[in-house]
């Protein structure tokens, strides 16, 4: 690629990078967020579910805005709202400002994310050159989330302002170089096409309330966890009808034709649900069990980290010689290997013991998670880049929301008492989820093994149903 190229493919990364460690800086800061504004354990609750649902709720309108709109313009806009909440994050004093600042930036995420993954995705030709910018895209989100578990303790241990604050100067410094570096594109050429309201209304509304049931089951009473998700299954058969009957729908019923793009929305889903659920329960047996502390649990789990090197060194080549396909199911199958062997956890386990799991998912992630961003992309019209993207983020939002929850859930009912043995049996009940969850996205995905290596399964009409936006194409 050119220096041009690079110098785009950068900026993205730095936010995709920016957007990771955000997210692991503050889970290691919440003890002393606690601490110092005097929060309750369900106010502190809120803090982290606040951004899933500003994020997971509103991606897919963040993705058709980026198509409709404009893509740069939606990722600096949306950038610049990130900046500043985050930056009030740091002021706050009382536990509500958090949770509202924690809110408005995770809907900023929901917008910048879809559209710089588009803008790659419209930037680079469909082929060697995007599906190495996707996974060194793939391997920056990684690293990001791995060095925020670390700089999120050495900051934490200064003063937790200051998780907020360092995110507001990387924005600042993406913020100058984007508006540099990323090419000006001709507007969009909307043809009639207009926000379809009642769409983004119902399926945002929708989304929200089974992403709050999920983050809320294990702390309310089961009817109204029920009332919630059939309150959103009702505003998703309405978001269903708008969708058929609308002249501009925000989710062109027809995408859901590709099959490697259900497919690989159902598998991303899954493997970000047994692997946020399976790193939850490892920090909670080695923080409450083993008494370490948040640095020595952090550089412990940093071995995960080791997708951020192999996603643009080894998977290209694996990709190129064998197919997404291929590699996304190695994958699936090293996650389900890693889940295996912590299953057998013991109070009295050396690191060494736990190592095996842990690097075998860093790898598992290497091979999963870029491989299934091209997939979820490919074959799909440029003016539907945005609302891909936007299905495939929400996909691995809702799998996270769903993981936490879930493993949460078992391990309270696992859990009969407080002494070391039975948290032991708790947690080793709640590693029975993501193990589940990883062997259904193996039996998923194997189904994608019976294309040929690198062929698009793009429905046949999806090209020609609207005249694409012109690409900001980088030299």
């Amino acid at each position: 690629m050119t220096g041009r190229a690079w110098g785009v493919l950068f900026v993205l990364c730095g936010a995709i990078f920016l957007e990771g460690i955000d997210v692991a800086m503050l889970n290691v800061a919440l003890p002393s967020i606690r601490e110092d504004l005097d929060m309750s354990t369900g106010m502190l609750q809120w803090v982290m579910s606040a951004y899933v649902l500003g994020y997971g709720g509103f991606m897919l309108l963040g993705g058709r805005a980026a198509d409709l709109f404009g893509r740069r313009r939606m990722f600096l806009c949306w950038l610049v709202v990130f900046l500043l909440f985050s930056g009030l994050g740091g002021f706050a004093t009382e536990g509500w400002t958090l949770v509202v600042a924690r809110f408005v930036t995770g809907v900023a995420a929901a917008f910048m994310t879809p559209a710089g993954l588009s803008i790659i995705t419209t930037s680079f030709e469909e082929g060697p050159r995007r599906n190495k910018a996707l996974l060194v895209y793939s391997g920056t989100a990684a690293g990001g989330f791995s060095v925020g578990l670390v700089v999120g303790g050495l900051l934490a241990a200064v003063d937790w302002r200051w998780v907020f604050f360092a995110p507001v100067i990387l924005s600042l410094l993406i913020l100058v170089t984007a508006l540099a570096l990323i090419p000006r594109s001709a507007r969009p050429d909307r043809d009639g096409r207009s926000v379809d309201a009642g769409g983004a209304i119902t399926v945002t509304g929708a989304i929200l309330l089974l992403v709050f049931a999920v983050e809320r089951a294990t702390h309310t009473a089961p009817v109204w966890t029920a009332g919630t998700v059939a309150a959103s299954l009702l505003l998703f058969t309405a978001f269903t009808a708008i969708e058929r009957s609308s002249a501009s729908p925000l989710v062109r019923p027809g995408i859901f034709r590709n099959a490697a793009l259900v497919r690989s929305n159902i598998a991303g889903l899954l493997f970000a649900a047994g692997f946020f659920g399976f790193q939850f329960i490892v920090v909670l047996y080695l923080q409450e069990l083993r008494d370490w502390s948040t640095l020595q649990t952090s550089f412990a789990m940093i071995v995960i980290g080791v997708d951020a090197v192999l996603s643009p060194t080894l998977t290209p080549r694996l990709v190129e010689r064998f197919g997404n396909a291929r590699v996304i199911f190695g994958g699936l199958v090293l996650a389900s290997l890693s889940y295996a062997l912590f299953l057998p956890v013991r109070a009295d386990w050396t690191y060494a013991a736990m190592f095996p799991s842990l690097i075998v998912l860093g790898l598992a992630f290497s091979l999963a998670y870029g491989p299934l961003t091209i997939v979820a992309t490919e074959g799909i019209a440029e003016e539907e880049q945005g609302v891909a993207g936007g299905l495939l983020y929400t996909s691995f939002q809702f799998g996270a929301a769903l993981g936490l929850s879930s493993v949460a859930a078992v391990n309270i009912a696992a859990t009969d008492g407080s002494s070391p043995a039975a948290r032991l049996d708790g947690y080793q009940a709640a590693l029975v989820v993501p193990l589940v969850a990883a062997v259904i996205a193996t039996l998923i995905s194997a189904f994608g093994l019976r294309t040929r290596a690198g062929a698009p399964e793009a429905a046949p009409e999806a090209a020609a149903e609207a005249a694409p936006e012109t690409p900001a194409s980088v030299p």
